[in-house]
């Protein structure tokens, strides 16, 4: 159930269109359902309608005018308070109706349960799916009421009619969404044949030049060449920015203009100072060193944001949810055209997920900003692998993202969330195509290959079946058999990308194993030493116990193991 509540100055005209039936169209058969006293007249039941309304009006401001004349009467003094049940839920009666209205009347503080003294009130029914509360605001004392929050006391009293009536439960928000269009403004955006409002458009470029400056500066530069948005900048008189607007610059009314604040709550100038100044300078690279591929880096940093979730910091979490939706915001920007619908769809839906009451620690994240920004400027990838790998390790975040928001009953955000990842499965269905085809085309001997399945039954054993008959496998083993020649140990890799994951609900084993896999074989060649370390930490996973030594000696354990260790 929904509830919007206005307040207003006309009784008449309230009670004038509550019962319309003429301009109205949808208004049909219009009857009290319930009043304060029970005993209000009701213009729906009688043939003179307009004598009806009259005493109802008259009653209904009864105290309004007595207040009136001692100075004491708010100027706006009607509360209007819609309600409307989901299309999915069953007919209420009349009864019910009358039943729910009295409890909202009490939450709300317009009329306390057992107060005498309570507001007068009405219940209109003129739809089968809703209701409307009509209510004058001076109580039987002369006193105002008090129903400062009405709308958040309205919604938690509906939140609990919702499951004692057995009716849809609405996913309820933390009031930190960005705020929605207008009417207005989505019935301009259809005339001017856009599928999205000025604000959701003007929300969108912002966040992306959000995630692709370093400094405040370069975040004022980059609006300020933006084609179609026109940005004024607010200084103050040392020169320093004091604030920024936004406007669509083909609206062909002219410019409406936004501040970052009325585009979403972590939009304004402020919230951003403090998401960039959190950055710190960025790494330069060194004379003489390879520069890191800041694509491997981002996954990297992606890679570990599960990890941080399971911590008891819960300000990190968020700012490591801040800083993933910035890179979804900029991926659009360095990938191909194929796939950029589904990311920026998928940043879209994910921006509600980046913000709760919990405040965001941002400098928890500036391994994956710093990534972010590096693959900005770098010439994006040809060959599609890099990003495919990105993707992957992005829908583990999303995953884990769900769950830690659904931990917190953040219904928006787990619903967000679980939104993203419609989008980001399809972008990385595309993004994945290319690359895994040439991996196919490199498939090793069957000598090697029926190797790799060895080690694939030890490591994944409840899997190793599905993934030998996923039409990936030959990427797999194509990844494994360079990882091995690399000086990987394949077995221990196996193992590593299949504890890093949970493989239930991958929608492709063969795939998820074949990126992971390409990640870790991407960092440099442990030492032997490392190696035993490794094969006994995966050893002790695996058995639920330490394991010496001599347990993990490098005797082989089957004579293609032998055969593969004596190249």
């Amino acid at each position: 159930m929904i509830a919007k509540i206005s307040g207003g100055k006309d009784t008449a005209g309230l009670i004038r269109y509550l019962f319309d039936t003429k301009k109205a169209k949808d208004h049909t058969d219009p009857h009290l359902v319930a009043s304060w006293d029970g005993f209000a007249p009701d213009p729906g039941r009688t043939d003179d309608f307009g004598a009806a309304k009259r005493l109802l009006v008259a009653d209904l401001d009864l105290h309004v005018k007595q207040a009136r004349r001692l100075g004491r009467a708010p100027e706006k003094h009607t509360w209007h308070c819609s309600i409307r049940a989901a299309k999915s839920d069953r007919h209420l009666s009349d009864e019910e109706w009358a039943h729910i209205a009295r409890r909202v009347v009490a939450a709300t503080g317009i009329a306390p349960e057992g107060d005498p003294d309570g507001c007068r009130w009405v219940a209109v029914r003129h739809a089968p799916d809703h209701i409307h509360i009509a209510a004058t605001k001076v109580r039987a004392d002369l006193r105002t009421a008090r129903h400062w929050n009405d709308y958040l006391t309205a919604d938690h009293e509906l939140a609990a009619i919702e499951k004692e009536y057995g009716l849809f439960q609405v996913v309820r928000g933390d009031r930190t969404a960005a705020e929605r269009p207008t009417r207005a403004e989505q019935e301009k955006a259809r005339r001017a044949g856009h599928d999205k409002t000025a604000r959701e458009r003007l929300r969108t470029t912002v966040r992306t030049a959000v995630a692709a400056a370093s400094a405040i500066e370069e975040f004022v530069d980059l609006l300020g060449h933006l084609d179609g948005v026109l940005v004024e900048v607010v200084h103050f008189p040392s020169g320093d920015v004091r604030g920024y607007k936004v406007a669509i610059a083909d609206d062909a009314q002219g410019p409406i203009w936004y501040s970052g604040s009325k585009l979403a709550p972590d939009l304004s100038l402020p919230k951003i100072q403090e998401r960039l100044a959190s950055m710190g300078p960025q790494p330069t690279g060194q004379a003489g060193r390879r520069r890191p591929n800041p694509w491997h880096q981002a996954t990297a940093a992606a890679e570990r944001i599960p990890h941080h979730f399971d911590q008891p910091d819960d300000q990190a979490s968020q700012g490591h949810l801040a800083a993933f939706g910035e890179a979804l915001d900029a991926l659009p920007l360095v990938t191909p055209q194929t796939v950029r619908h589904q990311l920026r769809e998928a940043a879209t839906a994910f921006e509600r997920a980046t913000r709760s009451r919990i405040r965001a620690d941002h400098h928890h994240a500036r391994a994956l900003r710093g990534a972010v920004r590096a693959m900005l400027r770098e010439p994006a990838p040809k060959d599609g692998a890099a990003l495919a790998m990105f993707l992957d390790a992005a829908i583990l975040v999303v995953i884990a993202a769900a769950r830690w928001h659904q931990l917190r009953h953040h219904d928006q955000q787990v619903a967000a969330a679980h939104q993203t990842l419609v989008h980001l499965q399809a972008a990385y269905n595309q993004a994945a195509a290319v690359p895994l085809a040439a991996l196919v085309q490199r498939r090793p001997p069957q000598q090697t290959v029926d190797r790799h399945i060895y080690y694939l039954r030890r490591a994944v054993p409840d899997h190793a079946e599905q993934v030998v008959e996923d039409p990936a496998f030959g990427a797999l083993t194509a990844v494994l058999a360079e990882a091995e020649a690399a000086g990987h140990d394949p077995q221990q890799l196996l193992h590593q990308a299949a504890d890093q994951r949970a493989l239930d609900d991958a929608d492709s084993l063969a795939r998820v194993l074949t990126w992971r896999i390409q990640r870790l074989s991407a960092r440099s060649v442990p030492s032997p030493r490392a190696r035993a370390a490794q094969a006994r930490s995966t050893a002790a996973q695996h058995t639920g116990a330490s394991v010496p030594m001599t347990a993990v000696a490098p005797a082989p354990q089957h004579p293609a193991q032998a055969r593969g260790r004596s190249r």
